[in-house]
């Protein structure tokens, strides 16, 4: 006979996310069959600024209270009609319950009850079932070969809709590279407080944005990794060997449908398909770049494969809000051979289980997996656990800064010790 542990009560609430927005938290409790003992399970669901228009819908309120950001409609579907109908539910059949709240909602892109609803139940439904078998999360979630640490890619200069500075392309990160998390933890930050103060002596302006990461009045590219290059080398490592470049794009962002080109007002530039491709050839020559995350916009899956062709051989080509965690679209590129990476945001598709689909297919056509944050986060640590889950290799946190984001990073301090002991 199968382990059952009912859910007994369901409770969601409106919480404040990093960016001061309102957001969803939600609590599980569960109960053991033989023993009546109750188990509870908490989390919080993240919001992006920078989204894809393909991600599955973010329910608000649209009313005066905090400028219509409120989540109270939300609230109360998790109150009402979401927690009618998950009362009784097993929480240890993550895959019933997650298929129960996407028939409950019945849209395709989750716009009914919301994809903030529908994950917030997800998730901490997954966090009481660990709780309740006394496992640590990664494990409950991955399983006993859960246990290889994310290399961190620490968004450390911000630009595009992250900042107001003349940067157009959207995140420039550093990728230390140690033997465990603990020092490539311990090498990103050293390398983040000398960026601060090579700043700080060229007079520009080193305070941080959602992310943590410094937005310098810097116009290009070029410029940013200079000044990583820099940092790099004062905090005394190799560049190339002990760290190398990540970038995020946001092309979508710069794109201008009407003109077909790629707007740069930073630089006082437009570049078409084939000039962004050829920029991104320049970097990767120039620069230990080993990723670049949504080169081009969300819709080109021509040009998407041209850039594949041509760099998919020598760096991780990233596509967030080219697939957003479908597995519609993730299939899509997969077939067309589009880029060779999928940055996975749990909250773009609405459920845990449809984010491990995503991870398994992108997995299994050897796509990487890059598990990522958003630029409004709490201090849960779940994406922390999920990298570990799935032996991902890569996650986006943000800069060894802001309390948010560190959870994040001292969560998986945590677990390399965890590991270390089992």
């Amino acid at each position: 006979m199968s382990l059952y542990m009912k859910i007994i009560d369901i409770h969601g609430r409106e919480i404040l996310d990093s960016r001061g927005n309102p957001t969803v938290e939600v609590e599980v409790t569960a109960e053991t069959e033989t023993t009546g003992k109750k188990y509870t399970g908490r989390e919080s669901v993240p919001s992006g600024a920078s989204t894809g228009q393909f991600e599955a819908i973010e329910l608000r309120d649209g009313d005066k209270k905090y400028f219509g950001l409120g989540v109270q409609k939300v609230v109360a579907h998790i109150n009402n009609r979401i927690r009618n109908e998950i009362i009784g539910m097993n929480v240890l059949d993550q895959v019933a319950i997650d298929r129960r709240l996407i028939e409950l909602d019945g849209t395709d892109n989750k716009g009914n009850l919301g994809a903030n609803a529908l994950l917030g139940v997800s998730l901490a439904c997954a966090k009481c079932a660990a709780e309740a078998m006394q496992l640590p999360l990664h494990r409950y979630i991955g399983g006993i070969n859960a246990k290889i640490l994310p290399r961190p890619m620490m968004n450390v200069i911000n630009g595009g809709v992250h900042a107001k500075n003349k940067l157009d392309f959207q995140e420039f990160m550093i990728v230390p590279k140690a033997d465990s998390f603990c020092d490539a933890l311990r090498m990103g930050a050293e390398i983040y407080h000398f960026l601060k103060k090579i700043l700080e002596e060229d007079h520009m302006l080193t305070a941080v944005g959602d992310e943590g990461g410094f937005a310098p009045d810097l116009a290009t590219a070029k410029e940013v990794f200079a000044y990583l290059a820099k940092a790099v080398d004062k905090a005394g490592y190799r560049l190339g060997e002990d760290v190398v470049f990540a970038m995020d794009a946001a092309s979508s962002e710069l794109y201008d449908e009407g003109r077909d080109v790629y707007v740069f007002p930073g630089e006082g530039v437009s570049r078409s398909t084939e000039e962004m491709i050829s920029l991104y050839e320049e970097l990767v020559y120039n620069y230990p770049l080993v990723s670049i995350e949504d080169g081009l916009q969300e819709n080109d899956w021509e040009g998407w494969q041209e850039l594949t062709k041509r760099l998919g051989d020598k760096v991780m080509l990233v596509g967030d809000d080219l697939f957003v965690t479908n597995t519609k679209r993730i299939r899509c590129g997969i077939d067309l051979k589009v880029a060779n990476a999928v940055l996975v945001k749990v909250n773009q598709i609405g459920t845990l289980t449809e984010a491990m689909d995503a991870i398994s297919m992108c997995q299994m056509a050897g796509y990487k997996a890059v598990i990522s944050h958003r630029s409004g986060e709490t201090e849960d640590s779940f994406i922390a656990n999920l990298a570990v889950a799935v032996n991902a290799g890569w996650i986006k946190c943000g800069a060894p800064c802001r309390a948010e984001r560190t959870a994040k990073y001292n969560e998986l301090l945590r677990i390399e010790e965890n590991i270390a002991k089992s």
